[in-house]
Order: C-alpha cells, then structure tokens, then sequence
C-alpha cells in the first residue's frame, strides 16, 4: 500500500480532452456538441463525473477557437468543473495541456488524474468508483476495460480476412485511465509513436496499468450510428 505523509492524501482529478472535431461522425459540429436526449453529448459526460464525490474537480481541455461550451453545458463551470482552452492537434496534446492546467490549479505529482474520453457519455458514477477502488492503493494506475468476445480477425489491405487472432487475453481498452499525475505527465512528453492512449504512454515506460472490468455500455460514440444507439439507451435510463 502506498504511504504519503500527514496531510498529502492524494486527490483524484477528472481530465476529459474534448478539443477535437469527431471528423468519422458524420456530424454537423464537434461531436461533443451533438444533442443526445435533451442536451449535448458531452454534458451526460461531465453529469456522470460530477456525481462522482470522490472526484475534486473535473477539467475539460477545449480547442483554443471552442465557442460553443458554455452553451452546451450550462452551469457547468465552478468549483469542481474547470476548462482550458489549450487543447492540441492530438489527443495526447490536449492531455499534456491538462496536466499543465491541473498543475496551474495546485494539483501535486502523486494526485490521481482519471482521463475520460468525451465521446463516452454512458458513463455511470459506480464504474468510476470501482476504477478508484481498484487503483488508488496500486503503484501504477489502471484503466476501465472489457474482456473481448468476439472472435477477431486480422484483415488484408483487400479487406479479406488474413487470420483469426487468438482473443484469450484480449481486452477493449475504455476510458477513465486513472494515473498519477507524476507519471502520466513523463511518459506523455517522450516519443508518442503507437501510443493510443494513457495506458500505452505509461506501458512505454515499462509499467503494467491494471485492467478493471466495465460494462459494454461505455461504448465511444464515434460513428453515425453510435449516436442513434447512445440515444436510446440514455432515454432508456431515463
């Protein structure tokens, strides 16, 4: 169990880069800003991070030019949401820029930083508490995933199938990714070739994130009818 002195506990900090335009959605605007079920993608998303307690403060990294936030997610703003406008061209960009941000706010080296895909707005609060329970007393960190089911196949450039890939082992990465900051911020500033996530920056280091089992639900709305499925099941909810 990691031990830190009298009056250090470390905090956990939601990071969600949403600085990008969802170019595969087909849609009319960023993809955060899609309305789903009463109001914007992205605010299901901060809902569910907001309802988490143990969570000091939720930070969203915008595009420099993003005029459409305040709008989308009223009320939003505060003493446990925050924004930045400083996002990247790439998602690992707008990471780093968040942790720069979360430090600017007084967050420390061995403080928990839970970065959460945008797109990802069937989140519910228990499955970040059980990521928090999982990894708070582990030395690396770990992420939300899902065994693999479906049998895999390894695809030709004709798009015929070249093999059948062994799924014994496989997981579906999802999103939060919980790190310390004092990690995560190292191993996003080196070499980011085949890097895809927070958990693969950190494996690059040598580490070994850990894997705690999700729901399918938490899907990443990505293509056009990811949105119609998302619809439904937070009417659903309801």
């Amino acid at each position: 169990m990691t031990s830190f002195p009298i009056g250090v506990a470390p905090r956990c900090f939601a990071l969600v880069p949403a600085a990008g335009v969802g170019s595969r959605s087909g849609a009319d605007r960023p993809k955060q800003y899609v309305p789903l079920a009463g109001r914007a993608l992205i605010a299901h998303t901060l809902a569910a991070l907001g309802a988490v307690e143990r969570i000091t403060a939720t930070l969203v990294v915008l595009s420099p030019d993003d005029d459409q936030f305040e709008s989308a997610v009223p009320g939003f703003l505060g003493e446990r949401g925050w924004i930045t406008r400083s996002g990247g061209a790439t998602r690992a960009d707008s990471v780093a820029a968040g942790l720069q941000a979360l430090r600017e706010q007084g967050a420390h080296p061995h403080d928990w930083v839970l970065v959460h895909d945008a797109a990802r707005c069937l989140l519910r609060p228990e499955w970040v508490d059980a990521l928090i329970d999982a990894c708070g007393d582990d030395e690396v960190g770990g992420l939300l995933a899902l065994p693999v089911a479906d049998t895999l196949k390894d695809a030709a450039p004709d798009h015929r199938v070249a093999a059948t890939v062994d799924r014994r082992g496989k997981w579906a990465a999802q999103t939060p990714q919980m790190f310390r900051l004092g990690l995560l911020a190292p191993a996003l500033s080196g070499p980011l070739d085949g890097i895809t996530d927070e958990a693969s920056a950190i494996e690059a280091l040598g580490h070994a994130p850990k894997l705690v089992e999700a729901s399918m639900e938490n899907f990443k709305v990505t293509y056009p009818a990811d949105f119609a499925l998302a619809e439904r099941l937070l009417r659903s909810r309801a």
